[in-house]
Parts: C-alpha cells; structure tokens; sequence
C-alpha cells in the first residue's frame, strides 16, 4: 500500500532522517525529517496555473507546533493551539527568506509550505528540521524550485564552533557565560541564502567564521536531500519563464531617461511621486495590447532596478547622492515624554524611531508557555509599523509577521548587553513606534532602543547600534557594498544584511540574499564596512547622553533581599496568608522566587522598609543581649508576655519588669502597651527570657551597668 523512502546520516552527535511515501500522499511533497527524536512533517502544495492577472509570487509558509509533540496540553480556556505563537511566526519566516529566492524567475503560482512538529525531544529545536523537511518536500514536488537548501545551528563555547547545540544550551543565553552565539543559517550547495542570530560581542571574524563553519556542516545534508529526490522527485512541473523582452524595450525606450531623473531626486516622498508619475507616462506610450499584458509590472520593476543598480556599481553614485560607505544625517533625543520611565527619538535620514522603555517589577514577567517548557522573560521588545511612516492608508490590526520579525531583531540587538537580573532586577519593556520608514527601522530600533533604556537609568554594560548593508552585484561579477541602505536600494538590491552591536563586537546579524554568488569575501567587506556605520553611529548617539541618566522618578523601586530556602514557606504562610499581610500592610510588592530571592517593589521608599522589616522579622533569628520594641499580648501572675520579634513572643518575668517589688504586672502594664525590652537570654526548655528594666521605657537605650546588678 505504502511506497516508503527513507533516507538518513549521522550528523553531529544525532542521527538525521528523512522519509517520504507513508503520510499525506495527496500533498505534491511530504517528507517527515527527524534529528534524534524530534520530528518535523513539512507538507508542500502548489497551484498548477497563475491566477490572472497576478503580477506577485504568493509563497505562504506555515510553521505549526503541536503541544501533544512534548506531551504537553496547551495552556488557556480553549485547550487546544490558537493563532501562532512568537516562536511559530518568526520560524516560518526562517524558512521562507532562504526559500524564496530560489524559485524560478517569473514563476507565480500560489505555493504552500505547512510545517508541522509531530515530536520534539527537548534537546534538538525543530525549527531547522522543519527548515530540512520543507527544502526536501519542495525538492521532491516537482515545483520549480532551484534548491535544495539546508540549514543548522552554531554555538560558540572557548573559541570552538558547536553544531546544532541543545535547546537547553540556547535557552536564556544571557544567563549562560559559556554560550556566546545563537546562529542560523541556510544555504544552497554553493552559497549562504540566509542568517540569523543572537551574539554576546563577538568579532567580525568570529561571525564569519561560524557562517563558514555552518555552510560547511550543511553539505551532508544537502546531499542526503538530492539522494531521496532521485529516488522519488516528481516530474518536474512544464513552466517556462515568461520572455517579455519586447515589452521591456519598450518601457524602457518610453521611459529610461525620464526614470533615471525621477531617481536622482533625494526626497522619499517626491521621488517616489515622480516615479509613479513616469509609469503612468510610460503606460500611456504603450499600446492596449502592451497595456494588457501580465508581466507589464515586471517590466517596469526591471527597468526601476536598471536604472538604480547601474549608477551604483559604474558611477557609486545612490540615489540619495551618498557615497556607497556613508550613513545618513543623524539626530538623537532622550527625555521626550515627560511621565515615562525613558524614552529616545532616533532619527537617520528619513527613517526615525520613538523608543520608549518601561520598567516594571516581577508581576509584569512575561509568561511564556513553550512547546519546550514554560518560562517568564523579564526583557520584552514590541515594534509597531503604522501606515502613516511611509505617508500612506491602510488598515491597522493585531502585529503582522513583519513586526514580529524586526522587533525580535532589535530584542536580539539589546538582550546582549543588559546588566543581570540580580544587580537590575526589573522587567524591561520597549516599545518602538516607527513615525518615519526609508530603509532599516529595525535598526532605527536598536539605537532608540539602546538610547531609551539608558535614559530610564538601566545600566547597560554598552551601548548599542545597527546598521543595514546592502549589495549591488552584476552577472560580471563587480559589485557595490552600501551602508545605511534604502527602502528602494533593499526592494531593487540583492542584500539585506543588519548589522548591530557595540564598540567592542557583534550582538545581532541578520542577512537575506536574493542571489547565488556572495562570496566569503564580499561578506568580509560588508561586516567591515558595516563595522565603520556602526561605530559612526554610537559617536552620533554619544551626543544625545549628557553623562548618566537619572533614574526615573516615575519608575518602581525594587529591593532584593536573600533568605534561607527553608524560610520561604514561613514568609508565604499558609495558603499565601502570611505574604498578603505583608503586602496589605506596606503597601508594596513582593515577589519570592524558589531561590529565596524576595523582591519588594515600591515607588515609596518607606513602603519598602516596612516591608523589608516585616519579612526580615519572620526570617531572622532574634539575638541574645539586643533590645527590641515590641507589644504586651497577654498579662498572667508572673509576668507579661511581649510579642518582639516578627510573630515571635517572650515571657518578661514580673521580676524583670521594674527595679521594685509588684503584685501584680497589670500594676504597670495592659495589653497592648508597647514596650522597649532586652533578649537576656534562653531557658532550659529554649524559651525565650525578656526584661524590661535593663532597658530605658523612654529612649529604648540600656540602663546602666550598676541597675542591671541589682
């Protein structure tokens, strides 16, 4: 019934399968990868014919994790996985950008990519299974697709490139000394298409080298996956790219010169007005059947990227009139808002960020429920990309793929460089608002968002910057590297590649590559040119700290105080009765993590106090010859017993009470008097002994020496 191929190969320190022929035999490819005993199902279809009229490629790639796959229910009121999680989103963009421009030229059926995770095994991340199971599902389908790719993981522990490290390994990296990187990459047999990750300051050639390092460990797959094809490839799909050469010379004898003056005008808004003003001049040349055929907005987009890339690589001359190295005009501001806790407006050139930090105590964690496990983060980064930043309407809704993925970028940038939770122990929340877009927002994030957090007065161990590189390369083979790119120079350009960090290394680098031919060396030369952009930014950024920032008057105090593990369940009490009174009654936070570090939080100093004393009180142990301030809770015939100590009580015997003779201690006490009294010490039973006459009822001082004989 079932016509099964499996394929597999030691791969690192876990054995790598692929398998096709069993599962969902109507999709165009299905393959099920394994790596251990984590499983990822990648499932492709695509549509046999071009819906009319389509001038775009419509690739949807889904990426699914089934909490069953850990044996897990998912958390919430439904019980079951609802809209995709942070985690599924930026992951089906991982695979998408190394996917994508691998396609054939002018191919725009709709394809669909599902990914899948059937089992996860907790040690290896299925993220770059699912990357191996849609390549080998693509490969194997018959579409046009020019792959295979293959993707890995690279940590860096004493100066030694790791393959494919443990979730454990990656999870928290800034609390884990030994970890420095967190890299992705996917490529073809000849070259690097994508890269993504999370870096603790490493050096250019460090970078490079695990890119190096992660294109060599991915050949074997690569093979392993044109193996099963020529076992079960479908027949390739009959699709001829389009030759609307014809067309083209025409646009182009229409509209060249008049496209290459739209283009050297400077501002965004006016030259994107022009531009749109020579296409319709150019349409109206045209005649109806030129008007009425398909591929018209590939031919005016192909003359659009003639014009920009051709000036660049012959003349280095932008659009913008910039040298190819040179970033745009620079201008930071911290201290906007008045009642934030920090906030900075970066502004680049037309592109501009208003970044605003919030600090927040241990309630305000986010609580994460992973496919992994489950997990708070106390550092939180949201971007938001309004409709008027780049002067147009539209619709506004819940955060899209694209917010998703940059704000995680500029997360990445930032994580890096702030201070541990327990010399700073706040929840960090940034949120950036792009008011103004041409070209690399989520770098404009990563300043603003370094520039903001310092304004709150969280000590970073440095300051952060991020640039965006591009990358013009001709069929000959010359090429231009562009610092500070674009929106233009991205959309016409054959790069994307974000740089940030500090003055001392790398933290976060993410590149696309839209063709087959970057070279290690051209790679070199952008993480250098880029490494320049990035230093001539944090001298900009420099200019906007006037020394160290207060710390917001506006923000929550937080003090950490360390009590004994045995102790916890005492400062808690009985079903959280003990903690509510102390909260109740201070009036601040208070937060006991299973470590027994206590977080009290307040904007009111004495809040805190009060709270400190409390807590201390039922963690401490009282000490022998200390005087204490404490309240008389019972009176008997020899004597009154004092609570002094948290809810510790001792017995003040009628003989301790004054330097004279008394009946009776109601002579000179009633409960609730509050008294000033001295631990003497502990009987025999380890009861504890207080006196009252040792000590002045009025100053709480001891008496002197010669009373305390008598």
């Amino acid at each position: 019934m079932f016509n099964v191929t499996k394929k597999e190969m030691q791969w690192g320190d876990e054995t790598l399968t692929l398998e096709t022929g069993k599962v969902a035999r109507q999709a165009d490819g299905t393959v099920i990868a394994t790596l251990g005993e984590t499983s990822v199902m990648a499932n492709v279809t695509f549509a046999k014919k071009q819906k009319e009229g389509q001038d775009f490629f419509p690739l949807t790639v889904h990426y699914q994790e089934k909490y069953y796959a850990a044996g897990k229910v998912p958390g919430g009121f439904f019980k079951r996985e609802a809209r995709p999680t942070e985690k599924e989103t930026l992951t089906a963009r991982l695979i998408d950008r190394p996917i994508r421009p691998l396609f054939a030229p002018g191919f725009k059926n709709e394809v669909l990519v599902m990914c899948t995770v059937l089992s996860h095994d907790l040690e290896n991340d299925p993220d770059v299974v699912a990357m191996i199971a849609a390549s080998a599902a693509l490969t194997i389908s018959g579409a046009p697709f020019m792959g295979p790719i293959a993707g890995c993981r690279v940590g860096f522990v004493d100066g030694e490139y790791v393959l494919n490290p443990s979730v454990d390994d990656m999870q928290g990296l800034r609390n884990n000394p030994e970890q420095r990187l967190d890299l992705v990459v996917a490529g073809t047999k000849g070259a690097v298409m994508m890269v993504e990750s999370e870096a603790y300051e490493l050096t250019e050639d460090e970078m490079l080298g695990a890119v190096t390092f992660a294109h060599e460990q991915i050949q074997p797959v690569i093979d392993l996956i044109v193996s099963l094809a020529e076992e079960t490839a479908k027949e390739p799909f009959e699709f001829t790219p389009p030759d609307y050469s014809a067309l083209y010379d025409a646009v182009k004898a229409a509209g060249e010169d008049k496209m290459r003056a739209a283009y050297a005008i400077t501002d965004k808004q006016e030259r994107t007005s022009a531009v749109a003003a020579v296409k319709e001049e150019i349409q109206a040349a045209l005649t109806e059947e030129q008007l009425a055929d398909a591929n018209l907005g590939s031919a005016l987009k192909k003359l659009e990227s003639t014009v920009l890339r051709g000036d660049v690589v012959k003349n280095g001359k932008r659009i913008d009139g910039r040298r190819t190295d040179e970033v745009r005009p620079i201008v930071a501001e911290t201290g906007l808002l008045p009642r934030t806790h920090g906030s900075a407006l970066f502004t680049r050139g037309e592109t501009q960020g208003l970044v605003v930090t919030t600090l927040g105590t241990g309630d305000d964690e986010q609580f994460i429920d992973a496919l992994h496990g489950n997990f708070k983060s106390n550092f939180m980064l949201h971007y938001n990309f309004p409709p008027y930043s780049v002067g147009e309407v539209g619709r506004v809704g819940s955060p899209g793929r694209r917010e998703i993925g940059h704000g995680k970028l500029a997360w990445r940038a930032l994580q890096a460089v702030l201070p541990a939770a327990t010399d700073f122990p706040y929840t960090i929340r940034i949120v950036s608002e792009i008011t103004e877009s041409n070209g690399s927002s989520s770098m404009a994030s990563v300043c603003g968002g370094s520039l903001s957090m310092m304004d709150a007065g969280v000590p970073l161990k440095a300051a952060v910057a991020g640039v965006a590189m591009g990358l013009v390369l001709e069929d000959d083979g010359s090429y231009a590297v562009l610092t500070d790119i674009l929106g233009d120079e991205d959309h016409l350009g054959d790069m994307d590649f974000k740089v940030a960090g500090t003055a001392e290394g790398i933290t976060s680098l993410q590149m696309d590559i839209k063709v087959q031919g970057i070279t290690p060396e051209i790679m070199k030369t952008a993480l250098a040119q880029a490494k320049e952009g990035r230093l001539h930014i944090l001298g900009e950024m420099n200019k906007a700290l006037d020394g160290a920032a207060e710390f917001s008057a506006h923000a929550p105090r937080i003090e950490t105080m360390q009590i004994p593990t045995d102790k916890i369940r005492e400062v808690i009490g009985s079903g959280g009765k003990v903690i509510r009174e102390i909260v109740e009654t201070s009036g601040a936070k208070v937060d006991i993590n299973d470590d027994g570090i206590i977080k009290i939080a307040s904007s009111d100093a004495e809040a805190i106090q009060k709270a400190h004393d409390m807590i201390y009180s039922i963690v401490a142990e009282p000490e022998e010859g200390k005087v204490y301030k404490g309240k008389v809770v019972k009176l008997v015939d020899f004597g009154a017993f004092v609570n002094f100590f948290g809810k510790r009580d001792g017995l003040v015997h009628v003989s301790q009470i004054e330097n004279r003779r008394l009946n009776h201690p109601s002579d000179v006490l009633k409960e609730g008097q509050e008294v000033f009294v001295k631990l003497v010490g502990f009987d025999d039973r380890g009861k504890v002994r207080l006196s009252m006459k040792v000590v002045d009822q009025e100053t709480g001082e001891e008496a002197a020496k010669e009373e305390d004989a008598e």
